[in-house]
């Protein structure tokens, strides 16, 4: 039995005693006891005070058995009240601190994973998808009711996608330094800034940017105004929901075939299929192969669909198998987590 229900339990319990020692001294009191001598009889006897009898009862050896008997009970019952009570604070707060401290433990752990500013909407598609191609992460959020929220709504993509995801968390403001760097930032690959205003991503921008330089800001920009000034403060990327949002529907309009696609694709959580990419490490085996020579869908089941060249914006869509692997190149495929974890191995290896 959970604490909650042993609590619940007990005023049940307790609620019931009390009716049962006002029947009995109304009862075996006799004519005379009024329902307000019968209710002070039962509380100052519940209560152990003990005042004094409101009538005598010497005279009254059933009044009297039946007090004892009622003592009793009383006692059982607020012993097994104040022991649900004490288990149910102790208790939860030694899980919650044990809980706690396990969960910076694993964040001290962590490497190259990401921060989740924020819970809204946005946030929380974020958080499916990372948590959906197995990418770690850390939730940075100063309320514990939206924090709550977000724990059920990975707790329901476990349901969804019938496998455990890792969730943790860190309570407190994305504007504060210590509170990002509990997070992990210095040690992150990249941070998602999902904050009510434009202001408030902009300064976390200009935080994030100056406790690492080198990660990677992904910023949500609701006025288009502001996404100069968030890309001028540290952001690599600004991304604006209503303008995706419009985005998406020219496209279910222009290219339905196309979109629908992509939605079975992201819709798919048995393979967990994606856009994904990979860069080439110097010391690869990768490096100097053709693209034929690497048999990467042989060896990895992805699917390459684009080469992007090292140190340009310049993208080799369908590149030919002829086609040189040179270091420094981020390899863009269609493949599941799984093959995303063996072509990072190949893309870094060295044997």
């Amino acid at each position: 039995m959970d604490n909650r229900r042993r609590i619940v339990i007990s005023v049940l319990l307790f609620l019931g005693v009390f009716l049962i020692g006002i029947a009995g001294f109304k009862v075996f009191g006799g004519r005379d006891w009024s329902i307000l001598d019968a209710v002070y009889m039962t509380a100052i006897t519940i209560s152990t005070i003990g005042y004094g009898e409101v009538r005598d009862l010497s005279a009254n050896p059933a009044a009297r058995l039946f007090t004892v008997i009622f003592i009793i009970l009383s006692l059982g019952t607020i012993a097994f009240a104040v022991s649900s009570i004490t288990a149910f604070i102790v208790e939860g707060e030694l899980k919650n601190l044990l809980g706690r401290r396990k969960m910076e433990k694993e964040i001290a752990r962590l490497k190259d994973h990401y921060l989740v500013c924020g819970s809204d909407e946005t946030a929380q598609t974020v958080v499916r998808e990372l948590s959906l191609t197995g990418r770690d992460f850390v939730l940075v959020e100063p309320s514990p009711e939206k924090i709550q929220q977000m724990t059920d709504f990975v707790h329901q993509l476990e349901q969804e996608s019938n496998r455990h995801l890792r969730f943790l968390y860190v309570q407190g403001a994305p504007e504060d330094d210590a509170v990002l760097l509990k997070a992990g930032l210095d040690r992150a690959r990249g941070v998602f800034l999902s904050l009510p205003t434009d202001e408030a991503n902009l300064y976390v921008t200009i935080t994030a940017r100056s406790l690492n330089p080198k990660i990677r800001i992904v910023a949500k920009g609701i006025d288009l105004k502001s996404h100069p000034k968030m890309k001028k403060a540290g952001a690599d990327s600004v991304i604006s929901p209503t303008y995706i949002g419009g985005m998406r529907m020219a496209s279910e309009m222009i290219r339905p075939a196309a979109t629908t696609f992509l939605d079975m694709m992201l819709r798919d959580r048995d393979r967990g299929l994606r856009v994904d990419e990979v860069p080439v490490e110097e010391s690869s085996t990768l490096a100097g192969k053709t693209i034929a020579e690497a048999r990467l869908e042989e060896k990895t089941s992805a699917l390459l669909v684009a080469v992007k060249e090292a140190g340009t914006e310049n993208y080799v869509f369908n590149p030919p198998l002829e086609r040189v692997i040179k270091p420094g190149e981020v390899l863009i495929f269609i493949g599941n987590p799984e093959a995303r974890e063996k072509l990072s191995e190949l893309a870094r290896k060295n044997n």
